[in-house]
């Protein structure tokens, strides 16, 4: 079960906001408040220490978070929206605990009369996806998992260089929170300081001659448990370290989903090429020597731009090579 716009809650969920204010709260009163026993309470306890929360508990006293937590809330989403609410309304879903916003999305898309714009977020994520079929390790609750559908009437060919344009999207909504020093890294990453802060997966589903289903899905790093670093196998950062301040999730999601919409809209009407320059400019690596490893072959060249399709130009010494996403892995040649 999840929270959608008609806020249905697990019990789970319903104890965490209780707590979110970081106060005591005991079994007893939780337990009166949501008409569940006290080993309810407990069993529910545990699961969000085991999700990564640090839940406190003291004789006499009862429960507390180790600090206030900002839970993803629709309201306030929407109010953060502005003008832009309204294109949201009965498209934004919330919930809390889906398997990966993608596929939920896609459940959604299913029964949507109309896909586009469509958007949900989790608070946690039992089996995020990245590229290459990494999983996506985000802590529960303090991180930004959102998906955004959009169906465009051609092919999947016309929306070659979408994830590009969505990643530009989505460094333009994280340095209007108020990041500066980040920048792209082909094909879909997002990087401050040379460690990965966001990254996008786009699925795309479609026949030759169309209609064609984009559900882009989308991760910001707000904050990540020891637990979960540990689980990450390349250098990470999240806009706790980068602010030193609790993220405010609300703010971030509405930035993201405003500028993903308008992104959608433009790439619709007019494809890559209004964002081909702007993405360059942006490029971490743009003019640099790389090394790019698609299986087991490898090779080393210097990084030009990107074409009208999103695939990365490189100079190597027998002349240029278009590359394409796909199972490639780009880094700083040594």
């Amino acid at each position: 079960m999840g929270i959608g716009y008609n806020f249905r809650m697990t019990t789970r969920a319903e104890i965490l906001r209780m707590l979110s204010d970081g106060a005591f709260h005991s079994g007893t009163d939780l337990g009166k408040k949501l008409g569940i026993t006290r080993a309810a309470v407990c069993k529910n306890i545990r699961g969000l220490t085991q999700s990564g929360l640090d839940v406190h508990r003291v004789t006499g006293r009862g429960y507390k978070l180790d600090e206030p937590l900002t839970l993803l809330d629709r309201s306030r989403i929407l109010k953060q929206l502005g003008a832009a609410a309204a294109d949201f309304r009965d498209r934004l879903h919330l919930f809390d605990e889906v398997d990966s916003t993608n596929r939920r999305l896609a459940e959604l898309a299913a029964q949507a009369k109309s896909v586009d714009g469509l958007a949900c977020l989790a608070e946690m994520q039992l089996s995020g996806r990245g590229r290459r079929g990494r999983s996506w390790v985000a802590t529960p609750y303090h991180n930004l998992m959102l998906s955004m559908g959009w169906r465009f009437p051609g092919g999947p060919a016309l929306v070659s260089g979408l994830s590009l344009a969505a990643g530009l999207a989505v460094l333009r909504a994280i340095e209007e929170y108020g990041i500066s020093g980040a920048g792209l890294k082909w094909p879909n990453d997002i990087l401050w300081n040379g460690r990965k802060l966001a990254g996008l997966l786009a699925d795309v589903q479609g026949e030759a001659s169309g209609p064609t289903l984009v559900i882009l899905g989308v991760g910001v790093n707000g904050y990540i448990g020891r637990d979960d670093a540990e689980r990450i196998d390349q250098p990470w950062v999240d806009l706790r370290e980068i602010l030193g301040a609790p993220v405010d999730r609300n703010r971030l999601a509405a930035l993201v989903l405003r500028q993903l919409r308008s992104m959608f809209q433009e790439f619709a009407a007019k494809g890559f090429a209004p964002f081909r320059e702007a993405w360059s400019s942006r490029h971490l690596y743009h003019e640099r020597r790389v090394r790019l490893i698609q299986g087991e072959r490898e090779f080393v060249g210097t990084v030009e731009g990107v074409d009208e399709h999103g695939g990365l130009i490189v100079r190597l010494a027998k002349g240029k090579q278009v590359f394409h996403s796909g199972e490639i892995s780009m880094r700083v040649a040594g």
